[in-house]
């Protein structure tokens, strides 16, 4: 049985005189806590039937070292009551990702076929009324086996290993892109198919004549409603081409896909550097928004945006937005000149009057030695830090942009670090983890901070249309004793609510929050 919390008021303004601010209008339920029973696990998937049920897909594992054992399935209810679940005693190594679609579950699985040679996409559905999985070959490509055929780092790809493939899901999860780059003979192969989640195909695309100079690594996609129609936004490497210094080996380039052919539109402009753009159809339009830099490396000066036909990729619009002294106030306290880098896109929220918020979090990989074992060992540590929002309105032009201090890291699963950001009308919500209370920077600046306590609290930050900002303790960790996936919520738009995992252990529970 679930049961409804009230939460802690807690309101400051995060950037000028420490003001109250109305109570932040969400609330939450709890669902029972429930016993596991296994102990290792990661959240593959979550995600809804439409029927009021929640289904939840965790890989588990076991063996030293740990590795894939099988997927454990739950069904939650409406009132977050546990009403079944299913163990899927399959030993996967590489399970891309997982949906729901007209009552049945899918698995999507990338697996090697040593008797055909070839790496397979493959499928394992289910009806989520009577569990039974069957399997379908969704594609097959002959290559040899390497090391890590998964694409998973587009932001560093490996483009040397012969055979590389990374899977895209739209925004609406209503359709995905496979990308699949490999050699045939000697010459370089690179192919582009697209599928609804219903496992239609829709095409099939031969992109190999453009890889002969260059190197894609694919970052954003964004479909038609028809699922006709694929827009692919990424870096585009040059393999062949001399540089100066003062330019990147890669440029941002939007590739539309359909089942006649491609078209290219380069992002390009001297002097100015665009990074982690984004492509949205909004209506007949076709708007790109991100960052850019007025320098080859990654320091941010602003935001850009760009309008384009979605048909001819035609540039009607382009705007340059700098940084603004409340954003560099927010950040150092001070406007000052300095790096702004290392953002990675996050979100985007359409307003009702077609304002664009676009929301990336201060993301990179630093080197560190573990002694623990008993000798030294070289560890990657996973840093995610502030929260940059930015609000574009309808024409393109910045209205503001905020920076929220936070600075978190992880070793292991990123799932209760970072945070997940939900979109109602004209504002934003954040939805963050961090100790008691936010630490205090001096300007009237503050920083959430990881806690030591192995159950942070989660907070609710608030973004109105103005740009105002404010907090409250949402969930304290004496009422969930269990730390929260900050970051793999189930979002429900047309319901206004969110559901958050928390897991630790043998232990589990279900929330649900609700933006009123």
């Amino acid at each position: 049985m679930s049961m409804t919390k009230g939460f802690v008021t807690m309101v400051l303004m995060l950037a000028g005189a420490l003001t109250m601010a109305q109570d932040i209008p969400v609330n939450y339920n709890l669902g029972d806590n429930y016993s596991d029973r296994y102990k290792y696990s990661t959240v593959l998937t979550i995600d809804s039937p439409n029927n009021g049920q929640t289904v939840l897909v965790r890989t588990y594992y076991g063996g030293f070292p740990l590795h894939p054992k099988g997927y454990f399935i739950e069904i939650y209810d409406e009132g977050l009551n546990l009403i079944t679940d299913y163990n899927y005693k399959y030993a996967g190594d590489h399970m891309v990702d997982g949906f729901v679609k007209n009552g049945q579950l899918y698995l999507l699985e990338l697996v090697y076929n040593y008797d055909r040679a070839a790496y397979q996409y493959v499928v394992h559905h289910s009806s989520l009324e009577s569990f039974s999985f069957s399997e379908t070959i969704l594609l097959s490509i002959p290559s040899k086996e390497v090391l890590n055929p998964l694409a998973v780092n587009k932001y560093n790809r490996n483009f040397g290993n012969g055979f590389s493939t990374a899977t895209y899901f739209n925004d609406e999860r209503s359709a995905f892109a496979i990308t699949v780059h490999f050699r045939e003979g000697r010459e370089q192969k690179y192919e582009v198919y697209l599928y609804g989640t219903d496992l239609k195909p829709q095409f099939a695309y031969d992109f190999s004549s453009e890889v002969e100079d260059k190197n894609y690594a694919f970052e954003n996609i964004e479909v038609s409603k028809d699922l006709k129609t694929l827009y692919m936004m990424g870096k585009a490497y040059f393999k062949k081409r001399r540089m100066d210094a003062t330019e990147r080996r890669f440029q941002y380039e939007l590739v539309r896909f359909d089942a006649q052919g491609h078209k290219i539109q380069e992002f390009n402009d001297a002097g100015r550097f665009p990074e982690s753009l984004k492509p949205i159809l909004v209506d007949s339009s076709l708007k790109i928004v991100g960052f850019y830099a007025d320098r080859k490396d990654n320091r941010y000066n602003g935001l850009v945006y760009f309008e384009l036909d979605k048909d001819s990729l035609a540039i009607s619009s382009k705007k340059y937005n700098a940084f603004s002294q409340q954003f560099m106030k927010d950040k150092f306290g001070r406007e000052v000149d300095t790096e702004v880098k290392n953002l990675i896109f996050k979100d985007v929220h359409l307003t009702p009057y077609h304002n664009i918020l676009f929301s990336a979090e201060e993301y990179f990989v630093s080197k560190g030695e573990d002694i623990s074992s008993g000798h030294t060992q070289i560890t990657e540590r996973y840093h995610y830090n502030d929260i940059v929002l930015a609000k574009l309105n309808a024409q393109g032009d910045m209205e503001w942009a905020r920076n929220i201090n936070k600075t978190e890291v992880t070793q292991g699963d990123a799932s209760y670090a970072s945070y997940t950001a939900f979109g109602k009308g004209e504002d934003m919500y954040f939805f963050i983890n961090s100790g008691e209370n936010p630490q205090k920077i001096g300007n009237e600046r503050i920083l959430f901070k990881q806690g030591y306590s192995r159950n942070p609290n989660m907070f609710v930050i608030k973004v109105n249309a103005e740009g105002n900002l404010s907090y409250q303790k949402l969930v304290d960790d004496k009422e969930v004793r269990l730390p929260i996936m900050v970051s793999r919520a189930y979002i429900d738009k047309s319901n206004d609510n969110l559901l958050f995992y928390a897991k630790r252990g043998t232990k589990k529970q279900m929330i649900r929050v609700l933006v009123n």
